[in-house]
């Protein structure tokens, strides 16, 4: 990279879930940008996080875990972690530390070998293992694919990040900012108070509910002569017998959701919130394309 040359670009984060990526996506953002859970696929969409340096603008892009899928929203979000493949100028592959390195790894470093991008590896979650752990999990990423280089690092403290920005600028191609520097993420707020609001359900909840919610933010709206924002949001389940689990007895459920979600979502928008949650059935929504596309996948 020549002295003074401004570079951009774009850096696809992937691995399979729970591997810590929206971790690091927030670590990188210096902020809540993705929701964290340790549920598995707890990311749907792709989210891309912004991060501005003297010399170079990086955009993240935080992908769901790449899975092997048993319905039509794992199809879906299979898709948009291929297509991440040929829109980005570097691969981030993120593997666990502190898990066996097994088939989902090898399966996401075979599709990553017939590649042109750059796939720099990534070794997560250092920060639970002794020294002599993290260099047995080197090897082993090591003999897993051909790497330009592996890192390892700490996204929940933050340990070796800033090797992952340096290797990344390098990667990056000469070229213009894409957005202002004020901003962090290009998810409308919309976006981001729903996901907010399936964090606390994932945190909340378990079995099968997890994976059967979906949150879309209906209305969002300034109160007259009141300084509060007025947030209408609709909590979609797969059946009738999850309504009632969602809400709770007394309502005390949806009430402890929309409690946990308002405490983020205030400081993230700046205003007093009051946030209206409503629990509908769209039935068997994740297997349906139809239903996918409806509710904005």
């Amino acid at each position: 990279m020549e002295e003074g040359e401004f570079r951009s670009g774009f850096a696809g984060i992937i691995g399979r879930p729970n591997v810590g990526k929206s971790t690091i996506i927030n670590n990188l953002a210096r902020r809540k940008v993705a929701i964290i859970s340790d549920k598995p696929q707890t990311t749907r969409n792709k989210i891309r996080c912004i991060v501005n340096l003297d010399n170079a603008q990086i955009i993240f892009v935080d992908t769901p875990g790449f899975h092997k899928p048993r319905n039509a929203l794992g199809e879906m979000l299979n898709k948009a972690v291929r297509e991440t493949f040929s829109e980005v100028d570097v691969i981030l592959f993120i593997l666990d530390g502190t898990r066996t390195i097994g088939k989902g790894d090898v399966f996401i470093a075979n599709e990553l070998s017939r590649l042109q991008t750059p796939v720099i590896a990534v070794l997560n979650k250092i920060d639970k293992l002794s020294a002599d752990q993290v260099e047995a999990q080197l090897s082993v990423v090591d003999n897993l694919g051909e790497y330009l280089e592996i890192i390892p690092i700490s996204a929940k403290t933050g340990e070796n990040i800033h090797a992952v920005i340096e290797s990344v600028t390098t990667l990056l191609p000469p070229g213009p900012k894409y957005y202002p520097d004020e901003l962090f993420t290009d998810q409308p707020s919309s976006f981001i108070v729903a996901e907010l609001i399936r964090e606390k359900i994932l945190m909340l909840t378990r079995e099968e509910i997890p994976h059967s919610v979906t949150v879309q933010v209906e209305e969002m709206s300034k109160r007259e002569d009141q300084d509060i924002l007025d947030i209408r949001a609709n909590i979609f389940v797969e059946r009738e017998s999850q309504v009632g689990i969602i809400i709770g007895k007394g309502g005390r459920m949806l009430k402890d959701i929309g409690t946990r979600a308002r405490a983020e979502i205030e400081p993230l928008l700046g205003e007093h919130v009051f946030l209206d949650l409503r629990v509908k059935v769209e039935k068997d929504w994740s297997k349906r394309p139809h239903a996918l596309r409806r509710l904005g996948f």
